[in-house]
């Protein structure tokens, strides 16, 4: 069960608001994890951007929250940059202003954070590293870039079995401005209503 903060607001997504370009740039990943599903196999996601440190980690976390509440097994949710470098705080500070609970496992340059969206589930285990880190898979994923900048500057993903280019605008340019807050908040539920799209069209 997801927190209740998370699943109200996932409840109050307007999905059905998506424009039909954005529908047909997400169909691909519907037809990936609709087939991974219906074969029985584990779903493997790993959201990519540059520096793995907003959009990525936005797009993993409420992936991952997404499976559970559509009740959508074996589905593992992964995050990787084409460099690392940290989880900005300000994504931490949204996804727990939205009902995640995050707790800080370790401090310093690349910080460690557990993100948990539901009592009984694993959390998601939130830090920046390079796609092809050893804590990510290393075949039988689909790699979803969420930034063009990492889908132009990384034309090889190894061991990926597609690539699905997903891309959004970076939070990053309203940093050190009043709208911070709320342009970073814009972002995460945009991602969340478009991946609530996602997993609302897989048959179980």
């Amino acid at each position: 069960m997801l927190y209740q903060p998370i699943s109200n607001q996932i409840d109050q997504l307007q999905s059905d608001a998506i424009s039909e370009d954005r529908k047909a740039i997400l169909q691909p990943l519907i037809a990936y994890i609709q087939l991974k599903t219906t074969e029985n196999k584990a779903v493997n996601l790993n959201f990519i951007c540059t520096h793995n440190s907003r959009r990525s980690h936005l797009s993993q976390v409420w992936a991952q929250a997404m499976a559970s509440y559509f009740e959508i097994k074996n589905v593992f949710c992964y995050s990787g940059g084409t460099e690392a470098t940290a989880l900005f705080p300000v994504v931490a500070k949204t996804l727990e202003n939205t009902g995640f609970q995050i707790e800080t496992l370790s401090n310093g340059s690349n910080p460690v954070y557990s993100i948990k969206y539901a009592k009984n589930a694993h959390p998601v285990i939130g830090f920046s590293k390079t796609f092809d880190d050893e804590f990510n898979p290393t075949s039988e994923f689909a790699a979803i870039m969420t930034c063009s900048s990492a889908d132009q500057g990384c034309p090889f993903i190894g061991g990926a079995e597609k690539r699905l280019p997903i891309t959004y605008d970076d939070p990053k340019a309203f940093d050190d401005t009043p709208q911070q807050l709320e342009k970073y908040n814009e972002r995460s539920l945009q991602i969340a209503a478009e991946l609530k799209y996602v997993f609302s069209n897989i048959t179980k």
